[in-house]
């Protein structure tokens, strides 16, 4: 392998390890001060117990962002050196921005952990909103310098040199509202999905059910809204990517051939070097209506671009396909849910617990398939029709010792936060005198089966 390779695979590595706990670190807040909330405005022990248990997971997951946060951005000099030294000065302003949105986080954060019992507790509870809110522009704030990537703008670019800089043109470059709001979306969805499937798993087991039945509908409320939301994100994204990088958009979905009324493509297995598609399932003119709003638009495919910008296609499309079908199952997990609020008796079904935890991580491989369409599709541009990849990469040697480094360390770091967050999750539950007095309603009527005779 070459020092391009490795470089390649650090920084995917990297960036899909540190992607999945930045997410948690966005979402879960809102979680807290919902429980938080709701303790203030009913005073009963198990949301406070459940604001604190998720404080802890608040701050874990913070610390681990911080630590994989920062390896990132040391990445970037050290792996893509030519990258940094035009870009740097172009989307400086939304790194420099994340890095303050990160530091109110951090001092907010640090008022709501060691405010308890101190400040007064309307603040308090502020406290923990401008933590989620911060996350989340801190969030936003790095998708738009990716979204640059793929939509540069904000500078001139003549005879190799980039003149006439525009911070706030690069910031809001046309790629960063569709992407952002994807991905935020996307964060709430895998986080939410992901929460409410570990406390189905402890409702399932019937530990501590009233607790965990709190925890699960705080969260699947969140996800259930934001999967109805991501189709509509998606749609946008797509009508972008259809504008701005085309053949991402035939990479996405295997389109060889310039048609109008172009048919999409449900799975298939994609053969590169005879540049076909077989074993699909076809609508016709989809594609040319989901990318430009018209039945009968020309979607430009993939044989008419020059062979050394197209990008491995097979990869792109069947994360293309992962995502979509995921998101598509999860929106329909959403539904249950949302049924299952006036039918009861599906609380009494094991098969409805058991689909929740058996869905609770497909949100995260829907965000890493995600961040391969986006990050793969725009091969073989590190910014897009403008500087090559492998132009950007460090000409130093040995990169493989460096990517068996990362690749041991964040091992080590996810064990950790594994056997941290499994400690918080026993621990929650132990019932405490004081919950055991408010009357366990849900643990002695939970009763898993196969199924309930009785009508709703």
């Amino acid at each position: 392998m070459e020092n391009l390779d490795y470089a390649r695979l650090q920084m995917a590595f990297t960036l899909g390890f540190h992607i999945i706990f930045a997410c948690i670190g966005m979402v879960m807040p809102f979680f807290m001060v919902v429980s938080h909330y709701k303790w203030l405005k009913t005073r009963n022990p198990i949301y406070k117990r459940l604001t604190m248990a998720w404080l802890k997971g608040v701050a874990i997951f913070f610390v681990t962002g911080a630590v994989s946060g920062t390896a990132l951005s040391f990445e970037l000099g050290m792996l893509w050196p030519e990258f940094m030294k035009h870009a740097g000065p172009i989307i400086g302003m939304p790194f420099s921005l994340e890095g303050a949105a990160f530091f109110v986080e951090a001092i907010a954060l640090g008022f709501y952990l060691y405010g308890w019992n101190k400040l007064p507790e309307k603040f308090h509870w502020f406290t923990g909103v401008i933590i989620g809110v911060a996350g989340v522009a801190s969030g936003i704030l790095v998708v738009s310098a990716n979204g640059w990537m793929n939509a540069p703008s904000g500078f001139e670019y003549i005879n190799g040199e980039f003149t006439n800089i525009d911070p706030v043109a690069a910031l809001l470059n046309p790629a960063w509202f569709t992407q952002a709001l994807h991905m935020t979306l996307a964060a709430f969805v895998a986080t939410s999905f992901g929460v409410a499937g570990i406390h189905a798993f402890q409702i399932f087991r019937k530990r501590n059910v009233e607790l965990h039945t709190k925890a699960f509908k705080i969260a699947i409320v969140f996800g259930a809204i934001a999967a109805f939301l991501q189709p509509i994100s998606g749609d946008l994204s797509a009508k972008d990517v259809a504008e701005r990088q085309p053949v991402k958009l035939a990479a996405m979905e295997a389109h060889y051939e310039t048609s109008k009324g172009a048919p999409l493509y449900i799975g298939g297995i994609v053969d590169e070097e005879n540049r076909t598609v077989s074993n699909k399932i076809e609508i016709p003119k989809a594609l040319s209506f989901l990318a430009f709003g018209d039945f009968n638009a020309e979607v430009k495919g993939l044989n008419d671009f020059p062979d050394n910008e197209l990008p491995p296609v097979a990869i792109v499309h069947y994360a293309f396909q992962t995502m979509v079908g995921i998101g598509t199952l999860l929106m329909f997990a959403g539904l249950i849910y949302f049924i299952s609020l006036r039918k009861k008796s599906w609380l009494q079904n094991k098969y409805y617990w058991l689909l929740f935890i058996i869905i609770a991580p497909l949100g995260f491989v829907a965000i890493e398939a995600g961040w391969i369409v986006t990050e793969v599709g725009r091969q073989p541009w590190i910014i897009h029709q403008i500087m090559r990849t492998e132009d950007a990469v460090t000409p130093m040697p040995g990169m493989k010792y460096s990517f068996f480094y990362y690749l041991f360390l964040y091992t080590i770091l996810a064990i950790t936060v594994t056997w941290l967050m499994n400690r918080q999750i026993k621990s929650l539950n132990q019932e405490t005198s004081e919950e055991k007095g408010t009357g366990n309603t849900l643990k002695k009527s939970f009763k898993p089966t196969g199924g309930n005779k009785n009508k709703d």
